[in-house]
């Protein structure tokens, strides 16, 4: 029995197919350590659990500002089960291993056809280690495939414990530069560079990704830098997500990045 932990997940998406080998499905963990301007899962910084409106869609009846007596909603001022239209979601749903499990057994033998598997994303995945380690243990000793991305921004002991239980695994490099890694994602990447490094030398099946952002990552000396610490390891550049800024009114936030970054 794994029922140690329990995990928070704001989404998941089944058949995915940029998210590892084949077809799969991704869960999302909520929170991550790092603040890259150009997130575009703002819902999974943080760990807690947060209201998304589809503000563009509202009316602005009220409905859901009448007092409720339900103390799930309580403290967020909104009811979202009086929104006649249905805009409102609470982000961020606890579960266990097991229903992690019960979610994607009868979808194995369709995931085997397309050559897919799990992946957990976030956020940072690495946050929940707990909860993520005991998901990987059930997956793997039910025959599934299992990847993460992630940033590496973890412990070296948690991070190499979790990758040894990952089939495939891929990792963020953004900026080989310290102080430009502190400045702009709040972080050191000293932890980053160790773990992968440590991926390099000890993990069959990985990918490194170097998301191209405009006037950040997408510099030539940056792309450099980190195409010489890569050097023969597999490594994608990734395109900037031009809807990235999509959700942040959503859950009440500005999207970072300026207007024509």
């Amino acid at each position: 029995v794994y029922a140690v932990s329990t995990g928070r997940i704001f989404d998941v998406k089944e058949f995915a197919i940029h998210d590892g080998p084949g077809a799969r499905i991704t869960f999302f963990l909520k929170g991550c350590p790092l603040r890259c301007p150009w997130c575009h899962n703002p819902e999974g910084l943080s760990r807690d659990r947060e209201l998304m409106v589809r503000t563009a869609l509202c009316t602005q009846c009220g409905a859901c500002r009448i007092p409720t007596d339900t103390e799930e909603f309580r403290n967020y001022g909104r009811n979202p089960a009086a929104c006649p239209k249905g805009l409102i979601t609470l982000c961020g749903t606890d579960t266990t291993p097991e229903q992690v499990l019960e979610r994607v057994l009868p979808l194995k033998e369709m995931l085997a056809l397309a050559e897919g598997g799990v992946t957990f994303s976030g956020g940072e995945p690495l946050m929940q280690h707990e909860f993520l380690e005991e998901c990987l243990i059930l997956l793997r000793e039910n025959g599934i495939h299992t990847a993460i991305e992630t940033s590496g921004y973890a412990n070296p002991e948690i991070f190499r414990r979790i990758t040894d239980l990952c089939d495939y695994v891929m990792m963020d490099l953004k900026y080989m530069d310290e102080e430009t890694h502190k400045r702009v994602l709040g972080v050191s990447n000293r932890v980053i560079l160790e773990n992968a490094a440590h991926l390099k030398e000890h993990h069959p099946a990985f990918v490194f990704r170097t998301p191209k952002i405009p006037n950040y990552t997408d510099t030539d000396e940056n792309l450099a830098q980190i195409k010489a610490f890569v050097g023969n390891a597999p490594w994608e550049i990734l395109p900037y997500n031009t809807l990235a800024g999509a959700k942040y009114p959503m859950i009440n936030k500005t999207y970072p990045l300026k207007e024509g970054d």
